[in-house]
């Protein structure tokens, strides 16, 4: 769609627009740069999505807080006579951590997934507003969405026992009081930096709850380009190895997204689903089909990469 940017407030200085076709979000999203070299990116979406996307640029301002490289808060409004609203961020300098990673040396790769723990930290340690904490747990919506799975055309074979082991310890979610969460903290999402640090980008899936939820996407994306930055980021979260109380509930949280991640990407053609379908079948195997509580990927490498 071509826009008129004439109504954002700074666009008279821009002298290159491109736009970005890679990624998941419904955003529109364009690199942006200006008379003076300094770099930006655009988000654009529906004028309906105005107060949802104000909140965003809220919480992003919020995310700002703690120091860590990422996206920072520019400006946001409404545009193109009120039919869009856009959000303007910090370009952030770098490649994608996925298109980096395999390059490097395993010890390197961990002092990565280091960092990138140690920001989710941060992240986590932002202080709540009361009007953000959710009245209700996302239990109920889990167990709504595994049986969406149940009563699929894209079940596997030998799916019940995960399905049994969300149902009989569904319970251990939700436990801890609520952080702010990205909400999307996984590889694809993960700046590599010139000065071979990481930034963070694409905060529009936040939300507030569980904090333990974070990490599931770990063995649904990460591990498959790392062992030794997924150890890493687990590690450099807890500061070294993590209590048994976070195995149980991620356990739990891996088994429910390894099942429903096929239904969901079963909007996106065959391809997809069958990705996901190998990612949880691969899953079933670090997890012995959930007969383990630690995954083999993580307890045969958690003392491999320490520094």
């Amino acid at each position: 769609m071509n826009y008129n940017f004439n109504d954002i407030t700074i666009s008279n200085t821009w002298t290159k627009i491109k736009k970005i076709e890679y990624g998941w979000s419904s955003d529109e999203k364009y690199y942006i740069e200006d008379n003076k070299n300094i770099k930006y990116l655009l988000r654009i979406s529906n004028a309906d999505t105005y107060e949802q996307k104000k909140r965003e640029f809220e919480i992003i301002k919020k995310f700002n807080t703690p120091d860590f490289k990422m996206s920072r808060a520019i400006e946001f409004g409404d545009f193109n006579e009120h039919r869009n609203v856009y959000m303007l961020l910090s370009w952030i300098e770098g490649c994608p951590l996925e298109e980096k990673l395999n390059s490097l040396p395993e010890i390197e790769q961990y002092r990565l997934g280091l960092n990138s723990g140690q920001i989710l930290k941060r992240i986590h340690s932002i202080q709540v507003e009361p009007q953000d904490v959710p009245l209700v747990n996302k239990i109920s919506k889990k167990l709504l969405q595994l049986q969406m799975y149940e009563n699929s055309s894209v079940r596997i074979s030998n799916d019940e026992i995960a399905i049994a082991f969300v149902k009989n310890n569904i319970d251990v979610l939700c436990k801890s009081s609520p952080v702010y969460e990205h909400g999307d903290f996984h590889i694809g999402n993960l700046i590599y930096t010139p000065d071979k640090t990481i930034g963070v980008i694409d905060f529009n899936r936040w939300e507030c709850g569980d904090k333990y939820e974070e990490f599931y996407k770990i063995q649904s994306f990460d591990i498959e380009h790392s062992i030794a930055s997924s150890v890493g980021q687990i590690q450099g979260y807890f500061n070294g190895n993590p209590p048994i109380d976070f195995w149980k509930v991620h356990a739990v949280y891996v088994a429910h997204a390894s099942l429903y991640s096929i239904k969901w990407a079963e909007s996106f053609g065959q391809e997809e689903v069958d990705g996901m379908t190998k990612r949880c079948l691969q899953a079933f195997d670090h997890y012995d089909n959930f007969n383990l509580i630690i995954p083999k990927w993580y307890s045969q490498n958690e003392n491999k990469y320490l520094l």
